[in-house]
């Protein structure tokens, strides 16, 4: 049996905090991805509680009568609780050194657990066809921790939304850009 996890990065938003909107043109964004979908089984979709995350979702979990579960674990990752206006720098040097961190926030590799911990229990539960919806940043990491050639250059390339697709079997694991 081949399990296929979607990874989504959320569509556009009006901002960075956790009860950021989308942008007008990120809910046109979110009805073109639940169309993309419209073929796809899905069996379940787990989201960020950040409401960008959740209004990403909503059109397909709509149409398709899909309950949305909201776990913490892929909010989007944080950088530092001070302000930071050399974040961009700061952020590529996260990339380099999986361990650094800065007052208040979280390294690469803490980031990188929180999330992989996700995407493994949903490798071991019952779905066979899963969304998960969460934040550029974050969802770099992710990737990063199965193809470890990912890196800060490859977050600053992903777009709003984005969707990847992790399919499983035998143990193996394939990573699949699939939004176009």
């Amino acid at each position: 049996m081949v399990k296929h996890i979607y990874v989504i990065r959320h569509c556009e938003a009006q901002g960075q905090s956790s009860d950021a909107s989308l942008t007008e043109q990120g809910f046109h964004q979110a009805e073109v991805l639940a169309k993309f979908f419209a073929d796809k089984k899905i069996d379940r979709i787990i989201t960020s509680p950040f409401l960008r995350a959740i209004q990403t979702i909503e059109p397909l979990s709509t149409r398709g009568n899909i309950n949305v579960e909201i776990d913490e674990r892929l909010s989007e990752r944080i950088l530092g609780t001070s302000d930071l206006p050399d974040w961009y720098e700061k952020l590529r040097a996260t990339f380099t050194d999986l361990e650094l961190k800065f007052e208040g926030g979280e390294s690469s590799n803490e980031a990188m657990e929180r999330i992989v911990n996700v995407v493994e229990e949903t490798i071991k539960s019952e779905s066979e066809h899963t969304i998960i919806v969460s934040h550029g940043n974050i969802i770099t990491l992710l990737l990063k921790n199965y193809h470890n050639d990912i890196d800060f250059q490859f977050w600053t390339q992903l777009r709003n939304p984005d969707v990847f697709r992790l399919s499983v079997k035998d143990h193996e694991m394939t990573l699949d850009h699939i939004w176009k």
